[in-house]
């Protein structure tokens, strides 16, 4: 998804938009974790920017995306960039051999 949202819609609340727009977000990582995985593919994980454009976005964690809309409104923007890239993940599982190192606070 890569997609230009505006926030600032004449005749509309402008929270009733914020709030669409994260539904359209949600929704969009619902429909994409929902999608049949490939073989030795364990989640489908994603690569996600937002930025007021597509030049000026920044990297954020999947979890980050939803507060990071919230700040580039309440700063004013009247619209923002989204672009979420679904990816292959790949759990990596720690052996069991490795030692565990367990470090006491002093009393």
């Amino acid at each position: 998804m890569k997609k230009n949202f505006h926030l600032q819609i004449e005749g509309k609340n402008p929270d009733r938009v914020l709030e669409a727009v994260k539904h359209d977000i949600r929704k969009y990582f619902k429909r994409e974790r929902n999608r049949a995985l490939p073989k030795e593919v364990d989640f489908w994980d994603f690569d996600c920017k937002v930025g007021l454009t597509a030049e000026a976005c920044e990297v954020v964690k999947v979890s980050a995306v939803v507060e990071s809309l919230d700040a580039l409104a309440k700063a004013g923007a009247t619209s923002v960039y989204v672009e979420i890239l679904s990816k292959h993940g790949v759990r990596v599982i720690q052996p069991e051999n490795d030692p565990v190192i367990i470090e006491r606070l002093p009393e």
